[in-house]
């Protein structure tokens, strides 16, 4: 049996009557992560978000495990164990760290849930020592911890990560790269859009967008 977890056939997008993605294929196995580089502009976000179906309007072939998922509402995505960090965070800035993870636990149980946070806190133990902090409080670093392992507390099978290096301090992209590294090593898929070399070393494929055209992969 294949290993391919996302399988994208000529994935085509527009906003309005523009133009972001041009004929976009391309495949991430279990395990892997795999990084898109590109400029500011080249549609890395409009793939993600496609992926994630809460982006532009996009036509072409989505495959998850094997299903067809293009027609799917992004809940059902997400459901399916797909998981977005966008570039923005998207945190609730006025709750709590200890808030934001639970509102997002899919669990059955109290105990469920406070297991998976124990297990997403060990991967960000500086998330630990500020469980009542509003994330409104909290650095750029911190927020970016924390948008990932609030993903994480929904039990993602591919983590798809909008630009999740940039603008934080260096020892916080340490620590990030760390956890990504060690989620790829249990089995986790990644696609990371990144514009700072800082995944690509580590990753198992790049890939290039070019003008929302995919133009290389090493």
């Amino acid at each position: 049996m294949s290993d391919t977890r996302l399988h994208v056939k000529q994935l085509n997008a527009w906003y309005g009557q523009a133009q972001a993605l041009f004929d976009v294929s391309l495949a991430v196995n279990a395990g892997e992560l795999v990084v898109l580089q590109g400029l500011n502009g080249a549609g890395k976000s409009s793939l993600l978000q496609s992926l994630m179906g809460i982006g532009p309007r996009a036509t072409g072939q989505i495959e998850w495990a094997g299903q067809r998922m293009d027609t799917w509402p992004a809940h059902r995505r997400a459901q399916a164990g797909l998981g977005f960090v966008a570039e923005d965070r998207r945190l609730f800035s006025g709750l709590s760290v200890q808030e934001n993870l639970w509102i997002a636990a899919r669990a059955d149980s109290k105990a469920a849930m406070a297991k998976q946070c124990d297990r997403v806190l060990a991967l960000f133990p500086v998330l630990g020592h500020m469980l009542s902090r509003p994330a409104s409080q909290m650095s750029g670093g911190e927020q970016q911890m924390l948008a990932i392992a609030r993903t994480l507390m929904t039990s993602p099978r591919l983590l798809l990560l909008d630009e999740p290096c940039e603008g934080i301090a260096p020892v916080l992209v340490q620590a990030l790269r760390q956890a990504l590294l060690l989620l790829r090593g249990e089995g986790m898929s990644l696609l990371v859009a990144e514009q700072n070399n800082i995944l690509a070393a580590h990753a198992d494929r790049v890939l290039v967008l070019t003008s929302g055209h995919l133009q290389a992969s090493d």
